[in-house]
């Protein structure tokens, strides 16, 4: 009797992107990268040194409030002021939707050999993101800004989310997660309008989240190949429903009352934002293209994602 071994088994099989990559040989080429360009935050960067005087915390092109009535009438103070409690609030996010991701890691590879490349991949990410979010918390603490958690319903929603994701729909969410974050990233380091340490921040991010990146995209391919066509459609509309909760939980409230503004009229004027529209379509661009190639957006979870303002 011949035993067919995964390689084998999955010889030939395509996607509209070409033949599926080999699991094993992605993983190894990713284990190799990590250990030539990982970093360590608390070595990295200099975390004593004061904030420089006039210099922004996010770009402020993708400050929430860009280009609204109410950005015209705040002083240049407060629009820096308002860029710090955002990049602060995109850290508090960073941090939940990490702890999300590597439990659903964890979940990933239980059942799989452990002596395997993308078992130990899988295993290098998690640790990558540890540092990650223990990176984000200190940059928090470091600033005049409080911890923004997500609201209680976005922590109930996760945990469901944990509870019920398939394995395509969990490397779905990681990817979004992982790449709207990623393209604001790579706006923010090597603008010199930007503080060191946020700069410094975000280097590393971008630097080993692309490996997360190409992990999740390349198990995703297969995944909705290989996957029961139940599945496939439960992951098109969890999906897009994720894609609702995290495009909502992308902005805090709290960040305006913290810096003096109105938080009613300034939700009412990011919602008005074609601006604001603009910044987190682009932002996603990139991700809902490869989705629309593999067959994650269709049907119903493609309206969701429309209504998730992510995709045009």
């Amino acid at each position: 009797m011949t035993t067919l071994t995964e390689a084998d088994a999955l010889e030939g099989l395509r996607d509209a992107l070409g033949l599926l990559k080999d699991r094993e040989q992605v993983a190894e080429r990713l284990l190799d990268s990590s250990a030539k360009h990982s970093f360590d935050p608390d070595k990295e960067l200099d975390w004593d040194a004061p904030f420089e005087d006039g210099k922004w915390f996010w770009p402020p092109e993708l400050v929430s409030l860009y280009d609204t009535p109410m950005w015209q009438r705040m002083s240049e103070e407060q629009r820096i002021a308002l860029s710090q409690h955002e990049a602060a609030a995109l850290a508090s996010l960073g941090i939940w939707f990490e702890l999300i991701l590597m439990q659903l890691l964890v979940r990933h590879i239980y059942d799989k050999a452990a002596t395997s490349a993308h078992v130990r991949y899988a295993l290098t990410e998690i640790e990558d993101e540890c540092r990650h979010s223990k990176m984000f918390a200190r940059l928090i603490s470091r600033g005049e800004t409080p911890w923004y958690p997500v609201s209680s319903v976005h922590q109930h929603l996760g945990r469901l989310f944990k509870t019920i994701s398939t394995t395509p729909g969990s490397f779905t969410a990681t990817l979004l997660g992982e790449e709207v974050l990623d393209w604001m990233q790579r706006l923010t380091f090597p603008d010199e309008r930007i503080q060191p340490l946020i700069r410094g921040v975000t280097r590393i991010h971008v630097v080993e989240e692309a490996r997360h990146v190409r992990y999740a995209r390349e198990e995703l391919r297969r995944q909705m190949v290989t996957a029961p066509k139940w599945s496939q459609e439960f992951t098109r509309v969890t999906s897009g429903e994720f894609a609702r909760v995290f495009s909502k939980a992308f902005i805090n409230p709290e960040v305006y009352t913290n810096v003096g503004l109105d938080k009613r009229e300034a939700l009412a004027q990011v919602r008005a934002s074609g601006h604001r529209k603009e910044i987190m379509q682009t932002g996603a661009k990139r991700l809902t293209d490869f989705l629309d190639d593999i067959g994650v957006l269709r049907g119903a979870g493609r309206k969701l994602w429309r209504s998730s303002g992510l995709l045009a």
